[in-house]
């Protein structure tokens, strides 16, 4: 498979179908996670609790990519996540609405496994348009 065929098929069979057995064969023992310029260990076993934790705020929620682009070894991923939110998260209690998310990912693969992992949810636009958060009023802000 081609980095944008691997990186497909991760994110909308293996992550969306929490098919957390086949992590070992997309994600490399190595694998690291960007944030900012830094880069922290995540390996198979981070990646597959970080699924996990998603999983217990949204359980069925899919990934589907929109765009993709490649350079060189590193595979950037526009994507779509929905799901049903039943977990707390960041102290919203569950609303049980079926909520949609955009991002972006931004992988590195090299021998057919990612190496490194990155990216970014727009949450907020979500969060806010289903009234989960609300501006601060302007009196509040002075």
């Amino acid at each position: 498979m081609e980095k944008k065929e691997i990186i497909r098929y991760f994110y909308e069979e293996v992550v969306s179908k929490n098919l957390l057995d086949e992590l070992g064969q997309y994600v490399a023992e190595e694998c690291e996670i960007r944030v900012g310029d830094q880069n922290f260990p995540l390996g198979i076993e981070g990646m597959k609790t970080h699924l996990i934790e998603v999983k217990k705020t949204y359980p069925d929620y899919t990934m589907t990519l929109t765009r993709q682009y490649v350079d060189k070894d590193y595979v950037v991923s526009e994507f779509i996540m929905e799901g049903t939110h039943k977990g707390e998260w960041i102290g919203i209690k569950p609303t049980h609405k079926r909520l949609k998310f955009t991002g972006v990912d931004i992988d590195k693969v090299v021998d057919g496994k990612i190496v490194e992992h990155g990216g970014a949810v727009n949450t907020f636009d979500t969060l806010f348009e289903h009234h989960l958060i609300q501006p601060t009023p302007k009196e509040e802000l002075s």
